[in-house]
């Protein structure tokens, strides 16, 4: 079946989890005004085979021709980012940004410029093609994570049309769902069901108000490194029922080194260089919940500004941006949001079976909460 963005199950503050910071309306990255989030969540059992995957679609303008300014960073490159090699050269964001299973990063990638086509978007709207550099989403950003502990990932589920159908159903300004959704739909996090995940903080530098919107998908990490705001939840979980079994074998930790990528957006007005700066912070939220980048996980972080820089009329673009100086608070922002999004995806995954037999189990939630509730 194919599911579009609704309401998500449970959220980590729900249970007591005391997290720190200003949180947008919705706490998610769909608090920066203009950001649109979309999925499409496949699950299914046809035929003998697990389908648990998904297509997840960031757009920083909707779905409009925009280029904003951006930066990536790698804690550990096992793993894809397609695009971001002229991302890192330029500068710049062309279009949206995909996060799919590790075998559909190139359906994805080709659909989301064929998408573009079908949109007839151009950067040189209602004037005759200059070629190549009037063209939007000419070379996509999409990333991955691996989700074939569960699904059937050999069996190549994703289709352009899965993607166009993320694309178009993506909304701003309201919640989204978190956990077993989209891209994060087979994922798992320290061994328990991850996925989906988000949060948001809002952060004053002078007398303005800016917002930093996170978005993660989780598949990392081992259970006994899981920290919850601080406090080491997995080592007292080590003896909890339900480590990622095929059939009745359990599955080796080593084995589970999966992934995390990350996805930052501000309504900061900042320069490339800064916005690069931003996603590097992400892996600062990342060892907040207990994760150190194993050998065999590609941890991986985009963050981009809805400000764009603006054409004077003639052969200048006018920047504007915040200077270094005063670039702290949203640092920190960034740190405390990819916290939240990671214990959100785990506190909303919910149990999942697939393939071969294998189930990955939810985060307990009553111990979690009657953990801090007595603390």
């Amino acid at each position: 079946k194919m599911e579009g963005v609704e309401v998500r199950r449970c959220r980590a503050r729900e249970l007591g989890v005391p997290f720190v910071g200003t949180t947008g309306t919705h706490n998610a990255i769909t608090d920066v005004p203009d950001v649109h989030v979309g999925y499409t969540t496949l699950i299914g059992d046809e035929q003998g085979t697990c389908m648990r995957t998904g297509v997840t679609a960031i757009l920083p303008h909707g779905p409009v021709a925009s280029i904003v300014p951006a930066g990536y960073s790698s804690l550990n490159g096992n793993g894809e980012m397609t695009g971001v090699v002229w991302l890192d050269e330029s500068g710049l964001l062309d279009g949206p940004i995909m996060i799919t299973n590790t075998y559909s990063v190139g359906v994805v990638r080709d659909a989301v410029r064929e998408w573009a086509v079908n949109k007839g978007l151009r950067h040189n709207s209602g004037k005759p093609s200059s070629g190549f550099e009037d063209d939007v989403c000419a070379l996509p950003v999409v990333a991955e994570t691996f989700d074939g502990v569960v699904n059937d990932i050999d069996r190549f589920f994703i289709r352009k049309e899965h993607v166009f159908q993320a694309l178009d159903s993506a909304v701003s300004n309201q919640p989204i769902t978190e956990g077993n959704v989209g891209g994060g739909t087979g994922n798992m996090c320290f061994e328990f069901k991850g996925g989906t995940g988000t949060s948001s903080r809002v952060v004053e530098i002078g007398e303005k108000k800016y917002t930093v919107g996170v978005l993660v998908q989780t598949n990392f990490g081992e259970r006994q490194e899981l920290l919850i705001s601080g406090v080491r939840v997995g080592e007292k979980l080590l003896d909890y029922p339900g480590r990622i079994k095929t059939g009745n074998t359990a599955i080796a930790p080593k084995k589970l080194d999966g992934s995390i990528i990350v996805v930052v957006a501000t309504d900061a007005p900042l320069l490339p260089i800064q916005v690069k700066r931003l996603a590097k912070r992400a892996g600062l939220g990342v060892a907040r919940t207990g994760g150190v980048a194993h050998n065999g996980s590609g941890d991986i972080f985009i963050a981009f500004s809805t400000v764009d820089p603006q054409s004077d009329g003639g052969c200048l673009h006018v920047w504007r941006s915040i200077p270094n100086s005063l670039l702290n608070p949203l640092f920190t922002a960034t740190v405390q949001a990819t916290e939240e999004a990671i214990i959100n995806a785990l506190t909303a995954g919910e149990t999942m079976s697939g393939v071969r037999g294998t189930t990955v189990h939810a985060l307990p939630l009553d111990i979690v909460s009657s953990y801090f509730s007595s603390h």
